[in-house]
């Protein structure tokens, strides 16, 4: 496989495109907007970034920066922006509130409406007739395990190799994130390098060489999986509950990585060995 490059430039077009971003009401953090900005602009050219769930826009802007930055595109933005995520339930102002109005407001004043292809519709219902290739598939809609697993199965066959997939509060209590990076990621020779920052939940689509990196990704899929039992069934956590979970989520690295140990990460295939060649070590599903 061709080593990722990083393209020229990338801190400050990251800078800037946080700058547009920031304000607009949403839940990415700045280190979350910065490893999606690294993954928009590092991988392959071929394809397009789609992103399930925009909300008001906040990571459409960041990803729509980069896109005008780096002159990649679209930045296909799915999301029905009814509320209809139980995530959302306390933001809906009124019943029957939409967010596209304010989504299209904001792509607008960043000037990146011409970069982003929105879809006021359902994840699922884009992805029946979905026939594109994909070079980074961001996934921040239903937080349920069953969507967001329907997405993951939905568009990941379409992702190119070494393109990127990102699952957004895989750190958060929900059951869907965490899980499906675990059993379908983690576990899987298909992916890379892996990683986590803040909440976001990050991998390497490398189907060629996938089982070389399984040493990074079983070292990670030791300590996510410890976070399985707890966020099963969504219920909010209480008590020692709660403490237990905060506990093994600390054991979960999650800070973002200088941009040049983030290259050295990506491109840190080692040789294989008897071990890559062995089937993956599996844990108990929760």
């Amino acid at each position: 496989m061709i080593p990722v490059q990083i393209p020229p430039g990338l801190d400050a077009a990251i800078d800037e495109a946080w700058q547009a971003a920031k304000h607009v009401p949403g839940f990415l953090l700045e280190h979350e907007a910065r490893i999606l900005g690294r993954m928009a602009a590092c991988a392959p050219r071929t394809g397009v970034i789609v992103e399930i769930g925009s909300f008001k826009g906040k990571s459409t802007v960041m990803l729509g920066k980069l896109a005008e930055r780096y002159g990649f595109g679209p930045v296909v933005a799915i999301d029905p922006h009814n509320f209809s995520n139980p995530e959302l339930k306390d933001h809906r102002p009124t019943p029957g509130a939409t967010s596209y109005d304010e989504f299209l407001r904001n792509i607008e004043s960043a000037g990146v409406s011409k970069f982003v292809e929105a879809h006021r519709a359902y994840s699922s219902d884009v992805a029946k007739h979905w026939n594109r290739p994909i070079r980074l598939l961001w996934i921040d809609g239903d937080h349920g395990y069953p969507g967001a697993k329907s997405d993951f199965d939905s568009f990941v066959p379409h992702l190119v190799p070494q393109g990127f997939v990102a699952l957004h509060d895989a750190l958060h209590e929900f059951s869907g994130p965490i899980r499906v990076f675990v059993e379908d990621v983690l576990r899987s020779d298909r992916f890379g390098a892996a990683g986590f920052v803040k909440s976001i939940a990050w991998s390497q689509f490398r189907p060629l060489d996938g089982p070389s990196f399984r040493r990074i990704r079983t070292a990670l899929e030791s300590q996510a999986c410890n976070l399985l039992p707890f966020v099963a069934h969504d219920q909010p956590l209480h008590g020692l509950r709660k403490i237990h979970y905060k506990f093994a989520r600390s054991r979960v690295p999650r800070s973002l990585p200088s941009l040049k140990d983030w290259e050295k990460i990506l491109n840190s295939s080692s040789t294989p060995d008897r071990q890559s060649q062995e089937p993956a070590p599996s844990s108990p599903a929760p």
